[in-house]
This record gives C-alpha cells, sequence and structure tokens, in this order.
C-alpha cells in the first residue's frame, strides 16, 4: 500500500481576523494529519497576532509574517518554496474566508496522490455538479467569462483555470521555474495551470460548492479581473507567435 502523502496546507491571509479561526477548526477536521502554513501579509486588523495564537495551541500550524500586502501570488510562491524545502509531497492552497469548502480535501489528495501523472487537482466550480452559491450574477458571468476566455487564448483545457483551491503535487512545482512567476492577483491562478499543463503532467478538476463569504471584505475588483485578461492575451499572444516561428514557449512569463 502507498504510504500517505505528508500535506502542507497554504492559508495566505490579510485582514481575516473573523474568518481565521473557523477555517483553521474546519481544516484540522477535515485533514488532521495534515500541517497549516498561515502566510500573514502584515494584516493591521491583527490576523497575523490572531495566527500566532493559533499556533501555539497547535503544534502543526505555522506562521509566516510578510512585510506588508504583496499579492496572493507571491504569497503562495513563498508558501510553496517553504513546502519543497521542508519536504511535503502534496501542497494545498485554500482561501481564509471559507468559499472553499476544506472538507473536499480529503478526495482532492487522494485523486492527486493516486495517480503518478496527475501534478494538481483543482476544486472547480464550472464542472458538472460544481456550483456557486450566494454569488451575484454579475460576479459568476465575469468568473465564467475569464474562464472561456483563457481557455480561448491560451488552450488550458481547465473549466476553472482560475480557481484558488488546489491540490499540487510538490515534486511538480519543484521542477518548475517559480521564479520566474511574477503573476500576483487573479493571473496567478491561470499562470501556474498553464506551466503544469505545458510540463506535460494531468490536471483533474474535482466539483465544488464554492459560497461567498460570510464575514470580511472580498478582495476581488473587477479591476483585478481586468489586469488578469490583460496578462491572459499577452501570454496568448506570445504562445502563438512563438507557434509561427517554430519555438515553444513553456508557461507565461509575463513582463
Amino acid at each position: 500500500m502507498r504510504a500517505s502523502p505528508r500535506v502542507l496546507v497554504i492559508v495566505p491571509t490579510y485582514n481575516e481576523l473573523e474568518a481565521l479561526p473557523t477555517i483553521a477548526g474546519r481544516l484540522r477536521r477535515a485533514v488532521p494529519d495534515a500541517d497549516i502554513l498561515i502566510m500573514d501579509d502584515n494584516s493591521p486588523d491583527g490576523t497575523g497576532a490572531l495566527a500566532d495564537s493559533l499556533a501555539a495551541a497547535d503544534g502543526r500550524i505555522r506562521v509566516e509574517h510578510r512585510p506588508g500586502k504583496g499579492g496572493l501570488g507571491p504569497a503562495y510562491l513563498d508558501g510553496f518554496r517553504i513546502g519543497i524545502d521542508a519536504g511535503y509531497d502534496v501542497l494545498v492552497q485554500i482561501d481564509a474566508d471559507g468559499s472553499h469548502p476544506p472538507e473536499k480535501l480529503p478526495e482532492m489528495i487522494e485523486r492527486l496522490w493516486a495517480d503518478d501523472d496527475v501534478a494538481l487537482v483543482i476544486g472547480s466550480r464550472w464542472v458538472r455538479g460544481g456550483r456557486v452559491i450566494d454569488w451575484p450574477k454579475r460576479r459568476e458571468a465575469l468568473s465564467r467569462g475569464a474562464n472561456v476566455y483563457a481557455n480561448v487564448m491560451l488552450g488550458v483545457k481547465v473549466k476553472d483555470a482560475t480557481a484558488g483551491f488546489r491540490a499540487y503535487r510538490a515534486s511538480a512545482l519543484a521542477a518548475l521555474d517559480l521564479d520566474s512567476v511574477v503573476s500576483k492577483g487573479y493571473g496567478f491562478q491561470i499562470d501556474m495551470t498553464i506551466r503544469i499543463r505545458d510540463s506535460g503532467a494531468g490536471i483533474i478538476e474535482v466539483p465544488i460548492d464554492f459560497r461567498e463569504r460570510e464575514v470580511g471584505q472580498s478582495k476581488m475588483s473587477g479591476a483585478i479581473v481586468g489586469e488578469a485578461m490583460k496578462l491572459v492575451t499577452v501570454w496568448g499572444l506570445r504562445r502563438r507567435a512563438a507557434q509561427l516561428t517554430g519555438r515553444t514557449r513553456r508557461g507565461p512569463v509575463p513582463s
């Protein structure tokens, strides 16, 4: 029987004082053997201090205090490097706000670990069985449209390339050039999806119920999505230019 993987769940936070205890508790119940890494971007509301208290009470929680609000992508990249250096087998991304269901993690991790050819399992809103709950129609249309556009421009062949709920095989991330990833917000998820796809590794989507956060304030905005779509346009045009000149572009590398 294959040994169970060592799992590190990475939780980026910025002003998540109300939500953090809840997500930490749900994670501990859903994946009791996993370690949790809280990446706090110097939250002015005291989230970092709360994270320290959670770590003091639970030896499987670790906190990294970053100097300021640097964006989702850099927080996850730092978490990936920590997890890779520490020898974890699976690195999980999850939002602190409760929109991603930790209860789905056992299935996601099992699907990832059962097949050596799979490098990424995505908790997907847009595959059959997935859904969003309490989302405005405008936001749903924005997300669906962004994913359609990413597929047209980049050929990712993933229904929910913008999803932030993910389980990665650590060895697959270690094989990528993470230092070349400069996308920070919404575009980060698309960037990482196409890099995994270009590596030749498999991607699986598992349906989830995605819920609008109940406490705190959403960091998402039309401007963030617009910025990501600009990056997708640049990446797509570069990839097509590379194909026309007979070169192969491995992953988007925005300037």
